[in-house]
Formats: C-alpha cells, structure tokens, sequence
C-alpha cells in the first residue's frame, strides 16, 4: 500500500478490469465513493455501494463491460499526485469527446464536462478513457 489512497483505489480497478472481475473492493472513503459516483454518472461503472464491516467499511464497485466483454474502462491514470498537485481552471480544460477528467472543486467532486457547465475548476484527480 502507498500513501496515496486514491492511486491505490484507481489500481484495483485497472486490476480487476484487466481479470475481467465483476466487482472490486477497496477501502472505504468519501472522496472515493464521490470518485465512483462520478464514474458511475459518466457510464464507466454499473454501480457502487458502501459495505459496512464489524471494524472497517468498504466501496464495493461493479464493473462494466460492453456486450463481448470488451471493457469499457480502457486507461484510468491519477494525474494529480500527494507530491505534484495539478489544478486547472475551468477555462484550461479541453476534451477530445473519448476521455472524462474526474476533478476536486469548490463544489464538489465532478467530472470536466459539469465544470465547465458550472465555470468552476480545480484539482484533475484523474482521467478516464
């Protein structure tokens, strides 16, 4: 395990996507089930849930899969990192339509295409392909 929670939940999905795995899990924290209500939202993930355990509580993530199992997750990539933080404004984000960038705003966690409809920015945790 690494000191960055989020690469290592990031990891387990690319993990479990590549064994073609049904569902992941990873612990649990908030802006981790804000991440994957983000990922839900943009159709990368069919669902997430909390799962309370007698001493620690876990985000189990179910995976999705196109309809001959091609995965629909092809490149997940932490871009802002505990050593190199990397904001952007609202204005600075481009998209080429493939690719969705999960950010940490002022109002929440989002993805690009809701920051530039509400003019805010902030901290790319990571991309989506």
């Amino acid at each position: 395990m690494s000191s960055d929670v989020i690469a290592d939940m990031l990891t387990a999905i690319r993990n479990a996507i590549a064994l073609y795995k049904e569902k992941v899990e990873v612990p649990y924290s908030k802006l981790k089930a804000e991440i994957a209500r983000v990922l839900k939202e943009e159709g990368f993930i069919l669902n997430y849930k909390k799962v309370d355990a007698p001493n620690k509580s876990y985000l189990r993530i179910f995976l999705k899969y196109g309809p001959n199992k091609e995965q629909v997750i092809r490149e997940i990539v932490r871009v802002s990192k505990p050593g190199r933080r990397l904001y952007c404004s609202y204005k600075d984000l481009k998209s080429d339509g493939f690719t969705v960038y999960i950010l940490s705003t002022p109002k929440g966690v989002m993805s690009d295409r809701q920051a530039k409809q509400l003019k805010v920015g902030g901290e790319i945790i990571c991309y989506v392909r």
